[in-house]
């Protein structure tokens, strides 16, 4: 067991010394290779996926909204009673519309 943890100190300073003694161990690449695809560049791939990534913020940002207008009005999604559920929701829909059309913001269905 002791040889173990000897030998094992031995290695991590044996690895810590080349690694610090020769920073070109640690280094893969010199300075002056060049890479064959600039890092800055992007592929039809990674655009399409932050395509997405967007689209899916955006409806994500717009069904927040949504729910924020009909809390607003009186809709809880959870506790209170939950027997006359479709009734709330709707009174909560009716009440987000007149209030945007009072403010002239416009309506989701538009």
């Amino acid at each position: 067991m002791n040889r173990i943890r000897v030998f094992s100190a031995v290695v991590v300073a044996v690895s810590v010394s080349l690694t610090l003694g020769n920073p070109r161990f640690a280094n893969a690449q010199d300075s002056t290779s060049t890479a064959s695809v600039p890092t800055g560049a992007s592929t039809a791939k990674q655009i399409s996926k932050a395509q997405r990534k967007a689209a899916h913020k955006a409806a994500r940002e717009k069904r927040n909204a949504e729910l924020r207008a009909l809390e607003k009005n009186g809709y809880r999604m959870s506790g209170g009673n939950q027997n006359d559920y479709p009734e709330n929701l709707q009174n909560a829909e009716r009440k987000a519309e007149v209030s945007k059309a009072s403010t002239g913001a416009p309506s989701p269905a538009q």
